[in-house]
């Protein structure tokens, strides 16, 4: 598997992007979002505004995505992380061979500083994340409005 990095300095082009947006909104199934904000999330991370910025990767093999990666920088640092996980996927007839490890492990070396990411308790990721280090230290709480 080849793994393609996105980001402000090297961009996705319009039809790459489209091909992200398709592979995370099917792969991502019940725990996914609407396919203009999945969109608003890829072209955040590719922003080059300092406010902005991350990147994407995707896993393909022969021209196919198998994975994809989304991190968006929050521009803080301490008290917040500096990198959210906004999306990962994995194509879903091609789960348990590792492509979610080797794409975490990718981000998680090019990420510049700490990450957080939210994920819901019952989703099978929770243990792959739990393997790479990541720890519940808070329940999130929301007010809608």
């Amino acid at each position: 598997m080849e793994i393609n990095v996105y980001g402000p300095s090297q961009p996705a082009g319009p039809e790459k992007i489209g091909q992200l947006v398709t592979f995370l909104y099917e792969h991502l199934e019940q725990y996914g979002d609407k396919r203009e904000d999945i969109l608003r999330a890829l072209e955040y991370a590719l922003n080059d505004d300092s406010a902005h910025g991350g990147f994407i990767l995707s896993g393909e093999k022969q021209g196919k995505i198998l994975g994809a990666v989304v991190i968006n920088r929050t521009g803080m640092a301490g008290y917040i992380p500096e990198n959210i996980l906004v999306y990962i996927a994995v194509h879903g007839g091609r789960r348990g061979e590792g492509i979610g490890k080797k794409l975490m492990q990718k981000a998680i070396s090019l990420a510049d500083g700490a990450i957080a990411l939210h994920v819901e308790p019952d989703n099978p990721a929770r243990k792959l994340y739990e393997k790479m280090g990541f720890t519940n230290k808070y329940l999130e709480m929301r007010l809608g409005k």
